[in-house]
C-alpha cells in the first residue's frame, strides 16, 4: 500500500474510498427526487438495473416503458403499465421499486388512498427504501398530516450516512408546508 503521510495520498485515499463506498448507493434503487422526481430504481433504457432489495435484475420493458412515461409525467400510462408489470409475476409483487413509482404515479394523479397502499407495500417489502420513505412522507402533507410525514424524515435521516437527496427532499417540503401554514400550526 503507498504510503498515506503526504496530504494530497491522504486526500486521494479517501476520496477513492468515499467513491467505493457511494457507487452501491447510487446504483441500489432506493433513490428518490425532489417532490416531482424520480424515486423507485432501475430506469429507463433496458440492461440492467439493481433492485432496492440488492438484486441485479434486467429491466422488463414494460417497467422501463412505465419509469419513461412517470418522467414524461404520463401518470395514468404509468399507472396502467405498473399494474400489468405487477401483476405479470409474483416476483414483480415483491419489487419495492415498482410499488414505490406505483405509489408516486398515484399520488401525482392525485389518488392518495392508492398511493399510501403502495407506499406501504414497498416499505414492507423493503423498511429501508428511502424513496419510499421521501415520497409518503410528501403524500402525508398532502393530507396535512405533518407528524407522520416528520415520522418519514426521521427515518430518512437514519437510514441517510449523510444528506441524502430523499432527506434532503423531504426536509424543505416539511419546512416549505409549515412555512404555508405557520398560522395553523403556531396556533395549536
Amino acid at each position: 500500500m503507498p504510503s498515506l503521510s503526504h496530504p494530497f495520498a491522504r486526500l486521494s485515499f479517501v476520496l477513492l474510498l468515499a467513491a467505493g463506498f457511494a457507487a452501491p448507493a447510487f446504483a441500489s434503487g432506493g433513490g428518490g427526487g425532489g417532490g416531482g422526481g424520480g424515486g423507485g430504481g432501475g430506469g429507463g433504457g433496458g440492461g440492467m438495473t439493481t433492485l432496492s432489495n440488492g438484486q441485479l435484475s434486467s429491466v422488463d420493458p414494460e417497467y422501463s416503458q412505465a419509469v419513461d412515461e412517470i418522467h414524461a409525467e404520463h401518470f395514468p400510462q404509468a399507472i396502467t403499465l405498473l399494474e400489468s408489470y405487477i401483476s405479470r409475476s409474483p416476483e414483480h409483487d415483491h419489487d419495492a421499486d415498482a410499488h414505490n413509482w406505483l405509489g408516486y404515479a398515484y399520488r401525482r394523479s392525485g389518488n392518495l388512498d392508492a398511493a399510501f397502499l403502495n407506499y406501504d407495500k414497498a416499505l414492507a417489502i423493503n423498511p429501508k427504501h428511502r424513496g419510499a420513505h421521501e415520497y409518503m412522507g410528501e403524500a402525508y402533507l398532502m393530507t396535512g398530516n405533518i407528524a407522520q410525514a416528520e415520522e418519514h424524515l426521521k427515518a430518512l435521516d437514519k437510514l441517510c450516512f449523510t444528506p441524502c437527496s430523499e432527506y434532503s427532499a423531504l426536509k424543505r417540503a416539511v419546512a416549505s408546508w409549515k412555512s404555508a401554514h405557520a398560522e395553523t400550526v403556531g396556533s395549536k
